[in-house]
């Protein structure tokens, strides 16, 4: 044991260096950025560590684009574009992929809609052909009997999700109390029943020739490509695409709110649940990253203010997590706690609202916030080591490129992290969580016949 203890001092030691600590390697992701002749904007990155390529679509549309009354489309897209085009019949799509050895996904936001094409490098061109059909060619065999198909595949995930989930409506009233009416962050992704069922055929022609335009998306591809044959095979496959109409930018409702808002549903559920809402700043703004850090102090792990009173020491709690969401039009920071058997949401606030009093009043320590920023820095590290998926590289440049910023933002983006002190997450704590100013929601277990 004392020679295990002796190597891990070497070790340690080894780190640093006149006192320094050993610096981490500069988050440096190349990239080529070009627009074709129709709009769609493009992005390279080469990564040839892995021979694997990824195609990533960013159509900047999701479920604030919607009017009221015609709720839903931006998801139900989400399924259509999987469902064949004019040279690709329906079930090829992921019976070509999957030949190829290669995968597919897509999700859906307030704000965006993205789509991602996983392949071995040496089928990237079957990728470019599959993501280039659908956008050109969706429409040729998106018959009524298709939406339809599609149309009820949507409802059964609002039932599976939200309506027969336990706490499943909760999240859509949060966002209807933290919103303000007429806002589109009040309304669901997943769409309502009543505007699933009205939306008509020539609705969604007509949301698709709106929003899924050349010119209203972002080609991130990123691998062990090529990039003047990729960019060849990219102008050779999406130049023909004929552009849209330019998208009208949004202008919400201004959101504020004015003093706290209460209010208690109930569901088929054994256990209270309590969630606290605020508004917040939006993705990136000034205030995002110390509110993310605060939501980790609070409630990231074991060792977390929260976790450590209500789960472990008082054990008035089955589980609790913080979260700060930061979207193009605005953001919302929520804690959700649900309560053991035999306590009550009421004990949760209080005990949440002394723990948020106590950061307001003194700033966390050095040693809490370092433990957050080794976390995220560790985050950072390990998206670099992926180009595809969710969390891969392609991915985050789309994203950063759609909030306004160069596509290899992730230095800066780490950068806004770093610089954090303990006093800047105390501050954000004050100025963006007030104890006057925010959501109280309460779901409690139905009554028992």
């Amino acid at each position: 044991m004392r020679v295990r203890w002796a190597l891990l001092f070497v070790a340690m030691c080894s780190l640093t260096a006149s006192g320094q600590t050993a610096q981490p390697p500069k988050l440096d992701v190349p990239y080529q950025l070009f627009t074709l002749s129709n709009g769609l904007t493009v992005i390279l990155h080469r990564d040839a560590s892995v021979p694997v390529a990824t195609i990533n679509v960013w159509y900047h549309v999701g479920s604030a684009n919607e009017r009221p009354g015609r709720t839903g489309l931006a998801h139900l897209f989400e399924h259509l574009m999987f469902e064949g085009s004019a040279h690709v019949a329906e079930g090829d799509f992921d019976t070509l992929l999957e030949a190829a050895g290669g995968t597919s996904n897509g999700s859906t936001d307030n704000d965006r809609t993205n789509y991602l094409i996983d392949v071995p490098a040496n089928a990237l061109e079957l990728a470019l052909f599959l993501e280039s059909d659908r956008m050109a060619y969706l429409l040729d065999t998106m018959t009524p009997e298709r939406v339809d198909g599609q149309r009820d595949v949507v409802k059964n995930e609002r039932r599976q999700s939200y309506e027969n989930e336990p706490y499943g409506m909760a999240s859509l009233e949060i966002d209807r109390m933290l919103w303000p009416e007429g806002h589109p962050y009040s309304r669901p992704t997943i769409g309502s029943m009543e505007d699933l069922t009205a939306a008509s055929h020539d609705d969604i022609v007509a949301f698709f020739k709106t929003y899924y335009a050349p010119n209203n998306a972002t080609l991130a591809i990123a691998g062990d490509i090529d990039l003047a044959k990729t960019r060849a095979l990219v102008e050779q496959w999406f130049a023909e695409v004929p552009r849209g109409a330019v998208v009208q930018p949004i202008a919400p409702p201004p959101a504020v709110l004015a003093d706290v808002k209460r209010k208690t549903i109930t569901d088929q559920v054994r256990l209270p649940r309590l969630y606290l809402g605020w508004l917040t700043p939006r993705g990136y703004a000034p205030g995002d990253a110390a509110l993310d850090a605060a939501s980790s102090i609070l409630a990231g792990g074991k060792n977390s203010r929260l976790y450590n009173r209500l789960v472990y020491e008082t054990q008035i709690a089955q589980d609790v997590t913080a979260y700060q969401q930061g979207a193009a039009l605005g953001g919302s920071f929520l804690i959700v706690a649900t309560a053991r058997p035999g306590h009550t949401a009421a004990e949760l606030q209080q005990a949440i609202d002394e723990e948020l009093d106590r950061l307001r009043r003194e700033p966390p320590t050095p040693r809490e916030l370092q433990r957050v920023l080794n976390q995220i820095e560790a985050s950072f590290y390990r998206s670099l080591e992926r180009v595809g998926g969710f969390g891969g590289k392609a991915n985050q440049m789309n994203a950063y490129y759609f909030a306004g910023a160069a596509p290899d933002f992730f230095a800066e983006d780490l950068a806004r992290y770093m610089a954090l002190t303990p006093s800047d997450v105390q501050a954000a704590v004050r100025r963006w969580l007030p104890p006057d100013r925010r959501v109280e929601l309460i779901v409690e277990p139905e009554t028992q016949g």
